[in-house]
């Protein structure tokens, strides 16, 4: 049965990790590690630890904290060069050979996050939308992927 609960002892979790024990151990303590204490004994379920091990990779792309596992926007942050960099990968999953309405836009943005109104604010101001005089919304953003859009 593979949903079966599968417990590791502090001293299964330091060889699997490759780690000294009271390492492990101070961990566990101080609830960087995951874990049940049971008695005088930790204990730690193996998909905890993998998901510790999942959100502890360098091999993650460092923008992946400003989102949910779902792809929704936790909040902009408020460093303005990351700022950026986050709005692009929220632009990126706008259509490119496309325009909206207000309307049409704030459905594909609620997907990302819920205060529309400001997300698109923000990225008109760090030009990656462009907003025409009549409403109409266009990408602008001139990237590897994206089909660059005149003006």
């Amino acid at each position: 049965m593979s949903d079966a609960l599968v417990l590791h002892t502090a001293a299964e979790v330091a060889e699997i990790l490759r780690m000294n024990l009271q390492v492990v151990q101070r961990k566990l303590q101080a609830g960087e590690i995951p874990g049940y204490r049971i008695g005088r004994e930790w204990r730690v379920e193996r998909a905890q630890l993998l998901a510790w091990l999942e959100r502890h990779s360098n091999q993650r792309d460092p923008l992946d904290v400003h989102f949910h596992a779902d792809g929704r926007l936790r909040a902009l942050p408020t460093k303005r060069g990351l700022r950026r960099e986050v709005l692009e990968r929220v632009v990126a999953r706008l259509a490119p050979d496309r325009t909206w309405s207000e309307i049409e836009l704030n459905r594909e943005l609620r997907a990302v996050h819920d205060d529309v109104a400001a997300l698109r604010r923000e990225l008109v101001a760090e030009r990656l939308l462009v907003r025409t005089p009549d409403g109409v919304y266009k990408r602008r953003f001139h990237g590897p992927s994206l089909i660059p859009l005149g003006g």
